[in-house]
C-alpha cells in the first residue's frame, strides 16, 4: 500500500477525531426507508414501558452507548490506521497480514458511515472526500471477498444516497470496484450454487446482488435467482419449521440458522424492497428463538461456532429486523430494545479490552474459532461496530432514540415461558432445540449436530449449554458430557450426529427428552462417518436445578473396547471427588455425578487452552473413565449436574 500524503493523514485524522464529539448522528443514507414504521406510532405516544432519558441517563440508552462509547472506540482504531497505514498493529497483531479477506470493505463502511453524516456545506467535506479517494485507491487491489464485498457495496450505496459518490471515488477505482464487488466471485453464475462456502453465504450474495441492482450495475435476474435459491433451501431442508440448515441437508442448525432470516430481511429493507411474505414467516420463527435467549446482563446465543460478541449482535439483528417489519408485540418491542441496550453495554464493558482499545476474542483465557483468529482484529472491531450502528439507527427511527430501557427488564424476562421447544427438521434424522429458563439460567439443549467440519467439535455436541455455567470450547474435541469409546482396533466412536425418533414429554416442571442412534459417529475426519457396531438410546431429564443424561449402549456383536471417557469442564472451583461424585466448593454447578464408569478424577484448571470458552477460561475439570472390556450386553452410562 503506497504511503498516504501527510496532508491526507492530517485531514482524515482530524475528521475521524470529530466522530468522538458527535452527539446526534444519522448513520444511514438520507431517505433510506424504514419499513412498516407506521405500525409503531402508538408506541411513540403510549410508551408506558419506556421513559425518555435525561442528560444524566442517556448513557443507559442504546443510542447513548453506541454514540458515546462504541463509535469513539472504532474511531480511535481508524485514527491509528490513518497514522500507521500498512504498519498498523493492534495488541501486537499486524493488521495488514494478508489473512483478513474482508478488511477493505469493513474499512470502507466504517469511514463512510461517518462521511455521510457531514452537512453538504461542511468546510471539511471537500478535503475529506479527496482523501477518501486516496484510501479507496490505495486499497482497491487488496483481497476483499464475500462479506468484504458486501460491506464495500453498502458503503458505495450510502455514498450514492448522499450524492457523494463522484467526489469520493475516482473513475478508475470506481471501475475496478464495479467489477470486483460481485457475488459471482463465490457463487456459480450458471447454477447459483455456492462454490466453497457454508449456506449462510447465499444471503451475503443476495445482499451484494440487491445493492448492485440498486446501483444500476445489473438487473434483478441475479438477486431473484439467489433469493429463489435461499427459499428453496429453507423449504427443502427445514420445511414448515422455517430455518436454514448450514449444510446441504446434513442437519446443522446453529446461530447462523437463526440469524439468517434477520440478515435476509435486512437486505430487502436496506435496498427499499418489499420483504417476501415467507421471509417474514421465517423471521418471526427466528425472533421466537432469540426472545427465548434474552439474558438480563446482555449475554447471548449459547451453542455453535462464531460466538463471542456475535452471539449478542445476532440477537439484536434478528429482533431489530422483526421490529422494523412490525412482527413484534409492544411487550416484545420493549424486551428487544431492553436487550439491545444491555448487550451494547456488555460489548464495551466486557468485550472491549481497555488496555488495547480493541475487542478481545483471543486473550485473557478467551478462545474463538480458528477462522476468526486474531489476524482479523481490526476487521472484527469494525464489523461489530457496524452491527451496533445500523441496528441503533433503526431503533432511533422507530422512536426509541435516547430512551432508557424498561426498568423491570429482569422481572419481565422472568415472565417469559419457562420452556420452549423449537423443531428445525424431521426426517431420517431429527433436529431440535429445547430452551429452558431455570434458577436464573437460560439452558439450551440442541440436537443439531450434522454435516462436515463441525460434528466433532464440542459446541455442536447434543448436550446442554448455558452462559456462565455450561459453555463450549471453540474447535474443541474433548468428550464433554458425551461418552467417547476407543476400540481396540483403534476406532474412536461418539454418539453425536445420527439422532432419530426424538420425543419431548413435559410433566409439570420436569421435561424428558428421548432419542435413539442406531449408528455412532466415527471420529477422525471432517465428515460424520456411521459405525453401526454400537447403538444407543438417550434420555435427558430436565428438572429444577438438575440435568440428567442416561445412555444405554448396545453392541450389535461382541465389541472389544480399549476404554471409555467422559469429561465435564466448568466454572465452579475447589472440586472434591469421592468415588464417581464430584462436589464443588463454590460456583454455579454444585455437583457432578457419574454412574457406569469405573473412576473419576477432578482437578483445577489454570488457563488451559483446551478448556477455554469464548467468554473465558474454565476453572475445573472432571474426567471419568473405564478400562478395557468386551461389550456383550447393554452398558448404561449416566451423569447428573446439580446447580444453583
Amino acid at each position: 500500500m503506497p504511503v498516504a500524503t501527510s496532508a491526507f493523514r492530517s485531514t482524515l485524522m482530524t475528521a475521524i477525531t470529530a466522530i468522538i464529539a458527535i452527539t446526534a448522528i444519522a448513520l444511514v443514507s438520507p431517505g433510506a426507508p424504514v419499513i412498516f414504521a407506521h405500525r409503531h406510532e402508538a408506541l411513540r405516544t403510549q410508551d408506558s414501558q419506556l421513559t425518555t432519558s435525561s442528560s444524566s441517563d442517556r448513557s443507559l440508552s442504546f443510542n447513548g452507548v453506541v454514540q458515546d462509547r462504541i463509535l469513539p472506540q472504532a474511531a480511535a482504531l481508524l485514527r491509528e490506521l490513518v497514522k500507521e497505514k500498512r504498519k498498523l498493529t493492534i495488541d501486537g497483531m499486524p493488521v495488514f497480514n494478508g489473512s483478513d479477506k474482508f478488511l477493505p470493505g469493513k474499512i470502507a463502511i466504517a469511514l463512510v458511515e461517518y462521511l455521510v453524516t457531514l452537512p453538504k456545506d461542511d468546510p471539511r467535506l471537500p478535503d475529506l472526500l479527496k482523501d477518501f479517494r486516496e484510501v479507496a485507491r490505495l486499497t482497491v487491489d487488496d483481497a476483499n471477498d464475500s462479506w468484504g464485498a458486501y460491506y464495500y457495496m453498502l458503503a458505495i450505496d450510502k455514498l450514492r444516497g448522499a450524492g457523494l459518490i463522484d467526489k469520493a471515488l475516482d473513475r478508475l477505482t470506481f471501475a475496478k470496484l464495479r467489477v470486483r464487488l460481485d457475488w459471482r466471485m463465490f457463487v456459480d453464475p450458471e447454477t447459483h450454487e455456492l462454490i466453497a462456502d457454508p449456506n449462510n453465504y447465499y444471503v451475503v450474495a443476495l445482499g451484494i446482488a440487491r445493492l448492485r441492482h440498486r446501483m444500476g450495475w445489473e438487473d434483478e435476474t441475479g438477486s431473484d435467482a439467489l433469493y429463489a435459491k435461499v427459499a428453496e433451501h429453507y423449504r427443502r431442508y427445514s420445511g414448515d419449521f422455517g430455518f436454514a440448515d448450514e449444510t446441504e441437508g446434513d442437519g446443522r442448525f446453529d446461530r447462523y440458522s437463526v440469524l439468517l432470516a434477520g440478515e435476509l430481511v435486512n437486505h430487502f429493507i436496506e435496498t427499499g424492497g418489499r420483504v417476501p411474505d415467507e421471509a417474514l414467516t421465517w423471521l418471526r420463527k427466528s425472533a421466537d428463538v432469540m426472545l427465548a435467549r434474552l439474558h438480563a446482563d446482555g449475554a447471548g446465543f449459547e451453542y455453535g461456532r462464531s460466538l463471542g460478541p456475535y452471539s449478542e449482535t445476532a440477537i439484536i439483528e434478528v429482533l431489530t429486523a422483526a421490529a422494523r417489519t412490525g412482527l413484534l408485540t409492544q411487550n416484545e418491542l420493549a424486551l428487544a430494545y431492553g436487550y439491545a441496550s444491555r448487550a451494547s453495554q456488555r460489548y464495551v464493558d466486557f468485550w472491549i479490552r481497555s488496555a488495547t482499545g480493541s475487542v478481545n476474542l483471543w486473550d485473557d483465557g478467551r478462545r474463538t474459532d480458528a477462522y476468526r483468529g486474531k489476524f482479523r482484529i481490526l476487521g472484527e472491531n469494525l464489523s461489530l461496530a457496524h452491527q451496533f450502528v445500523y441496528t441503533n439507527e433503526a431503533w432511533n427511527a422507530m422512536g426509541f432514540k435516547d430512551k432508557r430501557a424498561m426498568a423491570d427488564f429482569g422481572a419481565a424476562l422472568d415472565r417469559l415461558p419457562a420452556q420452549t421447544v423449537t423443531w428445525f427438521a424431521k426426517g431420517r434424522y431429527d433436529r431440535l432445540l429445547i430452551t429452558r429458563r431455570d434458577a436464573g439460567h437460560i439452558i439450551g439443549l440442541p440436537l443439531i449436530n450434522g454435516g462436515a467440519g463441525q460434528h466433532m467439535h464440542h459446541p455442536y455436541f447434543p448436550i446442554p449449554f448455558s452462559r456462565g455455567m455450561l459453555e463450549g470450547v471453540p474447535d474443541g474435541d474433548a468428550p464433554a458430557l458425551v461418552p467417547r469409546f476407543t476400540l481396540k482396533d483403534g476406532a474412536v466412536l461418539m454418539p453425536l450426529a445420527f439422532i432419530r425418533d426424538a420425543t419431548v414429554d413435559v410433566r409439570g416442571s420436569t421435561t424428558i427428552l428421548t432419542y435413539r442412534q442406531s449408528e455412532m459417529d466415527r471420529m477422525g475426519g471432517s465428515v460424520p462417518v456411521r459405525d453401526d457396531r454400537l447403538a444407543l438410546t438417550t434420555t435427558y431429564t430436565l428438572e429444577p436445578n438438575r440435568l440428567t443424561r442416561q445412555d444405554v449402549f448396545v453392541a450389535t456383536e461382541p465389541l472389544d473396547v480399549a476404554g471409555v471417557r467422559v469429561e465435564f469442564a466448568g466454572f465452579s472451583t475447589d472440586p472434591r471427588t469421592s468415588g464417581t461424585t464430584t462436589v464443588f466448593g463454590s460456583g454455579t454447578v454444585t455437583s457432578f455425578h457419574v454412574s457406569g464408569l469405573q473412576t473419576c478424577q477432578a482437578r483445577s484448571l489454570d488457563r488451559d487452552p483446551a478448556y477455554e470458552s469464548d467468554t473465558g477460561p474454565m476453572t475445573s475439570l472432571v474426567v471419568c473413565s473405564s478400562g478395557p472390556a468386551t461389550l456383550n450386553g447393554p452398558l448404561t452410562i449416566s451423569w447428573s449436574i446439580s446447580y444453583r
